[in-house]
């Protein structure tokens, strides 16, 4: 069975993203890890070393390395380093590397634990039209957002961790590592008008940063087609691990 390694987003726990983990390891052999364990003073080093450690742990020389959202920029950093051990690259929503923080953002990494709540409330209006979308019946709606506030509570996320890993994004040099990506890649986002979080253009980005990236919509989904619309999100998985490996 294929390894897959699933890297988690900006909020670093992979228990966030259960529903895809779950129809992922439908077809899969899925790896994972939280991003709040690594070192912040080393963080893209330090994930590229927790994977090293989770393939050798499973016995898998190579896998199909994908992340969601700022996962995605952890799976870039992987795929340039170890082109080796890489089958594959899914980018999910992530945004471009040359991609400006916008002020707002800037001013939470400043003093993160006071922007908490703001931050939360910020997703609200961002995230209530995709669900919307994505489920058409109001029970739907309700019972994935209970699912989700359910996870979000259970597994809190870390805000001084999280501005710490946005500073180490931002002092990066992630665009020349795109052009250090051997393996095919796959970029995959939601409609343009429902991702209200990472615009399409940013990660859209990587089809020219890329050579010979291909790109995916998944209708009716915005930032959150994994968790939304897992199925469908490991239907293109597959599709495309399955073309590359012919």
């Amino acid at each position: 069975m294929t390894t897959l390694v699933l890297i988690p987003g900006i909020q670093g726990r992979f228990e966030w993203m259960a529903p895809a983990i779950a129809e992922l390891s439908r077809r899969y052999r899925v790896l994972t890890f939280s991003l709040n364990a690594i070192d912040a003073d080393r963080f893209f080093d330090g994930c590229v070393e927790r994977i090293d450690r989770l393939l050798d742990d499973a016995g898998a020389s190579s896998a199909v390395i994908a992340g969601i959202s700022f996962g995605g920029l952890v799976a870039l950093r992987y795929a340039a380093t170890r082109p080796a051990r890489t089958i594959g690259l899914v980018l999910t929503s992530t945004p471009s590397p040359r991609w400006p923080l916008d002020p707002v953002s800037a001013r939470y990494t400043q003093r993160p634990r006071l922007a908490l709540p703001a931050f939360a409330l910020r997703a609200v209006p961002r995230l209530a039209p995709e669900i919307a979308a994505s489920y058409p019946g109001w029970l739907g709606r309700l019972r994935f957002t209970v699912g989700h506030l359910a996870r979000v509570l259970r597994y809190p996320m870390a805000p001084r961790k999280m501005a710490s890993w946005v500073n180490a994004w931002q002092a990066a040099d992630l665009a020349s590592d795109c052009r250090r990506v051997l393996a095919p890649t796959l970029v995959v986002t939601g409609e343009p008008a429902l991702d209200r979080v990472v615009p399409v253009t940013s990660t859209l980005d990587y089809l020219t940063l890329i050579p010979g990236a291909r790109h995916v919509t998944l209708e009716r989904t915005g930032h959150l087609g994994f968790l939304t619309r897992p199925q469908a999100y490991a239907g293109v998985v597959t599709e495309f691990v399955d073309g590359a490996a012919e």
